[in-house]
C-alpha cells in the first residue's frame, strides 16, 4: 500500500466492493523455508460480511503444501492503472508517476476439508455466471459425475480469514483539480496501462466526492 494517507481514505465499503467485484488477485504466502514469497493467481468469493474469502488451489501448488495449519497470507487485488505524463498537468516542475487502484485482503489462510470443496466451487461459478446473464448459468451438475470427481481430486479448498482490508486509490488527489482533470484527459486519450478509460473516469469522479 502507498504510504501517503491521501490515497488511502476510501471507506471499508468501497474497498470491499472493489475486491468483491474483481474477484481475482495474487495470493502471497511466505516460504516456510525462507525463500522468496510464494505467489498464486486466484479467483475468490468474499463472504457477505467480507470476513472470509473462499478459493481453491491445485494440490501440487507449493502454497497448498505449506498450509497444514493456518498461515499469514494476503490477496492483492489490482484494478485499473496507468502512466501519468507530467506534461498533462499543465504545471511546471512535475515528474512522471503511475496512478492505480489496489486493495489488499490480509489474514490467516487455512486448509479446509475436502467435503467443503463442492460448495466452494458452486459459489464461485454462481458468482461469475450470474454476471453473464441472460446466458443460462453453467452448473457443475451438468458434468458427468465421474469426470467432476476426477477434476475435484486435483484441487483443494482453502479459506482466507480476513483480518484487515486496505486500499490505495492513487488518482492524483495531491494535485489541483485542473491538473488532475488534465491528467485524466491524457490518460483517457491513449495512456499506457490497463483499463485506462476506467482509471480516467475515477480520476474525474473525484470532483464529485
Amino acid at each position: 500500500m502507498h504510504p501517503n494517507p491521501i490515497y488511502r481514505n476510501a471507506d471499508a465499503a468501497r474497498n470491499i466492493g472493489f475486491a468483491r467485484d474483481r474477484g481475482f488477485g495474487v495470493l502471497a504466502v511466505s516460504d516456510p523455508q525462507g525463500g522468496a514469497p510464494m505467489l498464486s493467481h486466484v479467483p475468490f468469493v468474499l463472504s457477505e460480511d467480507a470476513a472470509t474469502a473462499e478459493l481453491h488451489l491445485v494440490r501440487s501448488n507449493p502454497i497448498a503444501r505449506a498450509i497444514a495449519a493456518p498461515v499469514p497470507a494476503r490477496i492483492a487485488v489490482s484494478g485499473p492503472d496507468g502512466y501519468v505524463s507530467p506534461d498533462w498537468y499543465g504545471m511546471a516542475d512535475q515528474v512522471p508517476t503511475w496512478n492505480y487502484v489496489a486493495v489488499h485482503l490480509t489474514g490467516q489462510l487455512e486448509p479446509c476439508a475436502d467435503s467443503e470443496l463442492r460448495g466452494f466451487l458452486d459459489r464461485l461459478s454462481a458468482e461469475f455466471e450470474a454476471r453473464l446473464a441472460p446466458k443460462p448459468d453453467w452448473r457443475a451438475d451438468k458434468m458427468e459425475a465421474e469426470a467432476l470427481a476426477r477434476l475435484m481430486r486435483m484441487i483443494v479448498p482453502v479459506r482466507l480469514r480476513i483480518e484487515a482490508i486496505d486500499g490505495t486509490w492513487k488518482l492524483a488527489q495531491n494535485k489541483p483539480e485542473a491538473a488532475r482533470l488534465g491528467a485524466a484527459e491524457g490518460v483517457a486519450g491513449g495512456g499506457v496501462g490497463s483499463e485506462v478509460s476506467t482509471l480516467a473516469r475515477l480520476m474525474r469522479d473525484l470532483a464529485g466526492e
